[in-house]
C-alpha cells in the first residue's frame, strides 16, 4: 500500500525526530510504502479558524494539487486531518475544486484511524512499560469522528496500563489562536486538564494532536508535574521503553 505522509507544521518544525520518525517507521513496519511530497505546506487551518477563508482557499488549492495523485494520505494529527475534510466546504460554490477537495478528503486519514479502519490492524506489536492516560482532542473526536481507534491500539500495547482520563471530552484550552486571544481562560482550562491527568496517577500522557500535547505539556513543565507527554505514534512505535 502506497501512503503519502502529510507531516503537518508542528510535527515538521517541532517534533520531526520523535513524531515524524515514529510515524514513518510505524507505517513501514505495517507494510506501507511511505512517500513524502516536498511541496506540502500548512493545511490552512489557522487562517480558516480565524475567518480568513479566501486565504485558506489558496492554501487548500496548493495542498489538493500536491496530494492529488497520491493513493492514501496519512497524518499524525486529528485536527489537520479534519481541516482536509473541511476543504469541500471551502469550495461549496466551485464545482471543479469542490470535487477535487472531496477526492482528497476521501483518501486522507488520521494515523490511528488509518491503521484501524483501513489496514484493519489493532495490535501493532508495540511494547511500552508504564501507566498511561489518553487525551481525546476536540477536532479529532467531535469533527473527524475518530473516538475508538486510539484506545483499541493502546489496549494492545504490551506492558501498557491504560487509565481513562476524567472528563476526557473537555477541551484542553489550546484551540489554536484561542490560547493566544483568550489566554486567561485557556490557562484555566489547561490547569483543569492537568489536574485530571494527575488524578489518574499515570506516568505518561498520550494524545494524537500535537497542538494539544504542546499546550498541555508546556503547562505540565511550567508547573513541575512529573508526567511525560508523548504522541501516540511514539508509543505504537516503541519496543521496550519504560516510564515510571
Amino acid at each position: 500500500m502506497n501512503v503519502s505522509l502529510f507531516i503537518t507544521c508542528l510535527a515538521d518544525a517541532v517534533y520531526p525526530s520523535s513524531v515524524g520518525r515514529s510515524t514513518v517507521e510505524l507505517l513501514e513496519r505495517l507494510g506501507c510504502n511511505v512517500s513524502f511530497p516536498k511541496k506540502q505546506t500548512c493545511c490552512g487551518q489557522p487562517a480558516f479558524n480565524s475567518g480568513f477563508h479566501k486565504e485558506a482557499q489558496t492554501v487548500a488549492r496548493h495542498m489538493i494539487t500536491t496530494f492529488e495523485e497520491e493513493e492514501w494520505v496519512v497524518t499524525p494529527s486529528g485536527s489537520c486531518a479534519t481541516m482536509i475534510h473541511e476543504y469541500p466546504k471551502l469550495f461549496a460554490e466551485d464545482d471543479v475544486w469542490r470535487e477535487k477537495a472531496e477526492k482528497l478528503a476521501a483518501k486522507t486519514f488520521e494515523l490511528t484511524q488509518f491503521i484501524v479502519d483501513v489496514l484493519e490492524i489493532e495490535d501493532v506489536g508495540a511494547t511500552f512499560h508504564g501507566s498511561v492516560t489518553y487525551h481525546s482532542s476536540c477536532h479529532m473526536t467531535r469533527l473527524l469522528g475518530v473516538t475508538e481507534a486510539p484506545y483499541r491500539l493502546l489496549k494492545h500495547v504490551s506492558g501498557l496500563t491504560l487509565t481513562e482520563l476524567p472528563y476526557k471530552e473537555h477541551c484542553c484550552g489550546f484551540g489554536g489562536t484561542f490560547s493566544v486571544k483568550m489566554m486567561p481562560i485557556s490557562e484555566q482550562m489547561v490547569d483543569e486538564k492537568v489536574q485530571h491527568i494527575e488524578e489518574t496517577g499515570a506516568a505518561c500522557l498520550v494524545g494524537s494532536d500535537l497542538g494539544c500535547l504542546m499546550n498541555i505539556g508546556g503547562r505540565i513543565e511550567r508547573t513541575g508535574k512529573p508526567v511525560e507527554v508523548r504522541h501516540i505514534a511514539e508509543i505504537l512505535n516503541s519496543r521496550e521503553e519504560t516510564v515510571s
